[in-house]
C-alpha cells in the first residue's frame, strides 16, 4: 500500500495508523509486552508502549515532545516532555491558505528548531498528545520526523491517557531546555512522505483522497480555521481520524482498518493520499 500525506489538511494521528494499517502474517509472535505492536507491519518502528517509554527515562538520549495544546500541557504531562504544540514543526508564517503554510518546516529551520529543544543524531524521541484533548498532532510531529530522517523516532501508543492509564508518573512542572546543541545535521527529506497541490492536482484521476478532517469541515459548513473556501477536493472520500481509533485512543485493531479502508474502495495495493 504506498501512500502520501497532504500538506495542506489535518494530519494528524490518522497519518500513522495508515502507515501501520497492514497486518503481518506468518511471522513469530512478540513477547507478550510488546504483542500488541506485532500485529501492525512496523508496529515496533512506529509505536512505543507506556512501560517501554517508562523504562527508558533517564537516559540522557532520550526526547519527549509533547505536541498537545499548551493549556492542555499545563494540565498534565510526562515529566520531562517539552510542548511544541499542535503545529511545533510547522511553518505558520503567515495564515491558512498561504503558500507553505502549515507545512513541515524547511530544512534549515527544522534544524535550528530540533537543536532548541535539545535534539541530537543519537537522540531518541517520542512524540505524544492527550489525542481527543490534544488534540491528536503526535501523529503529525511523528509523520515530520520521519520525512526528515529521524528513524530514531516514535508515538507513544494510546498517548497520555494510556500513560496514566498505566499509573505513570505525571507532572504540571514545565520542562525548561537548559541549552541549545549543535551536534545536529539533517539528510535531504523524504518526499515520499508527502504530496504538494502539484502532485494531488496531476493525479486526480490516478490516487484516491481521503479527507480525514471533521464532516462539517468537510461539507464545507465549518471554514473556522482559515480557509478560503468550504468543501473538499473533487472526488475526495470522507473519514474522520477519530474513527481509526478506540475509545480509549489506542488504535483499531489492522483488521478492522483494512476494512474499513476496503468500505472506502481502497484496497492495500492502492495509492492514496490524506488530506
Amino acid at each position: 500500500m504506498k501512500k502520501r500525506y497532504g500538506t495542506f489538511g489535518c494530519l494528524v494521528l490518522g497519518l500513522v495508523l495508515f502507515w501501520a494499517c497492514q497486518a503481518m502474517a506468518g511471522e513469530k509472535v512478540p513477547p507478550p509486552s510488546r504483542q500488541i505492536l506485532g500485529e501492525y507491519k512496523n508496529g515496533e518502528a512506529i509505536f512505543i508502549l507506556p512501560g517501554q517509554l517508562n523504562e527508558r527515562r533517564g537516559n540522557p538520549n532520550l526526547v519527549i515532545l509533547d505536541a498537545d495544546h499548551p493549556r492542555v500541557y499545563r494540565k498534565g504531562h510526562i515529566p520531562g516532555a517539552i510542548n511544541i504544540g499542535f503545529m511545533g514543526l510547522c511553518n505558520v508564517k503567515g495564515k491558512p491558505g498561504d503558500s507553505k503554510w502549515g507545512t513541515v518546516l524547511d530544512k534549515e529551520f527544522l534544524v535550528e528548531k530540533l537543536r532548541s529543544l535539545g535534539v541530537t543524531n543519537k537522540s531518541f524521541i517520542v512524540v505524544y498528545s492527550d489525542i481527543f484533548k490534544g488534540p491528536g498532532a503526535g501523529g503529525r510531529a511523528l509523520w515530520q520526523l520521519k520525512m526528515a530522517g529521524f528513524e530514531n523516532s516514535r508515538l507513544l501508543y494510546g498517548g497520555f491517557a494510556a500513560w496514566k492509564k498505566a499509573g505513570f508518573e505525571v507532572t504540571r512542572q514545565k520542562t525548561i531546555v537548559l541549552s541549545a546543541v549543535s551536534k545536529l545535521t539533517l539528510p535531504d527529506y523524504n518526499k515520499s512522505y508527502n504530496a504538494d497541490m502539484n502532485f494531488v492536482s496531476s493525479n486526480l484521476d490516478r490516487v484516491k483522497i481521503i479527507d480525514v478532517r471533521s464532516k462539517k469541515e468537510f461539507t464545507g459548513r465549518d471554514t473556522s480555521r482559515g480557509e478560503k473556501r468550504g468543501g473538499h477536493i473533487k472526488g475526495a472520500v470522507w473519514m474522520e481520524w477519530t474513527d481509526f481509533l478506540n475509545k480509549d485512543a489506542t488504535p483499531k485493531p489492522a483488521a478492522q482498518i483494512i476494512a474499513m479502508m476496503a468500505n472506502l474502495g481502497i484496497g492495500l495495493k492502492d495509492n492514496f493520499v490524506l488530506c
